[in-house]
């Protein structure tokens, strides 16, 4: 079995190789007008994202070339190690796009079908969050541990939403439902960032729909490292929250479901 400690350093040195390629190519990529579009009109993908795939690829199979890996972007291959190299060369594409300074590198190592150790490079502040299974999380040389709020009432929490429009429609009416039961909501537009975030207590929770798993690979295995309980449920939604309020974000949110399928337009009273 490969030892995490030793999958680390290959994940931080692809992560901010390809942060530096992406901070150093961002001024000349164009406007947000300018790009590709994926699954939706909103869905972006630029030239900068398929060139930091390719540079996490080059970097890591260099390093590891027995290993399978799987990238955003469609890079992808068989391994015969048991681990999976799970990339998001550029978590934030939009946020890249219009300057908007929240977007990362995911570099996640899954040891036989377990999340092992992963980097989580945030090139525009120069901050590296890892994580390695059973050994904690850093940003940079500081441990992380989750805290997070005494109730829901007083935590701020942290959401994204889906490109498909109908899909946007239906978070948005749930997010109405949710917004008077905490302090209050951010959407950065990163789920790594995010989950990071969680980890580092720049937001007490983080909860979201329809994510793939190069979006939290990493991020959820910093945020589980620091004390989060990370969750990933049949519906698709992934929720990251320190372990006091975990069920209780799960049963309001149930509730603010519920609601909405109900059409009722009464938000969830906060506690």
């Amino acid at each position: 079995m490969a030892d995490p400690h030793q999958l680390l350093p290959v994940a931080v040195e692809a992560a901010r190789a390809a942060g530096a390629l992406l901070l150093e190519g961002q001024d000349r990529v164009g406007r947000a007008s300018d790009a590709e579009t994926k699954t939706s009109g909103t869905d972006m993908v630029t030239e900068m994202d398929r060139a930091s795939e390719a540079l996490l690829a080059r970097i890591i199979l260099g390093a590891r070339p027995d290993d399978a890996f799987l990238g955003e972007e469609g890079t992808a291959g068989v391994g015969t190690t048991g681990v999976r190299w799970v990339v998001d060369p550029l978590d934030g594409t939009t946020n890249y796009l219009y300057g908007f300074p929240a977007w990362v590198v995911s570099v996640a190592a899954e040891v036989d079908g377990r999340m092992a150790a992963g980097a989580v490079y945030d090139p525009t502040h120069d901050q590296m969050f890892t994580a390695v299974l059973g050994a904690g999380a850093r940003c940079g040389t500081r441990p992380l541990r989750v805290e997070g709020a005494a109730d829901l009432a007083t935590a701020l929490v942290a959401t994204g939403f889906s490109y498909d429009a109908s899909d946007r429609a239906l978070q948005a009416a749930e997010l109405a439902q949710l917004i008077p039961a905490v302090r209050d909501v951010r959407r950065a537009g990163a789920a790594a960032l995010d989950l990071c975030w969680v980890a580092l207590g720049r937001v007490d929770l983080y909860y979201e729909r329809g994510i793939q798993p190069w979006d939290w690979a990493a991020g959820g295995l910093v945020a589980a490292e620091a004390g989060a309980r990370v969750t990933s449920f049949d519906d698709g939604t992934v929720l990251a929250a320190p372990p006091q309020l975990h069920d209780p974000f799960v049963e309001l949110l149930r509730d603010a479901r519920a609601r909405v399928a109900a059409g009722s337009t009464s938000p969830v009273e906060g506690g």
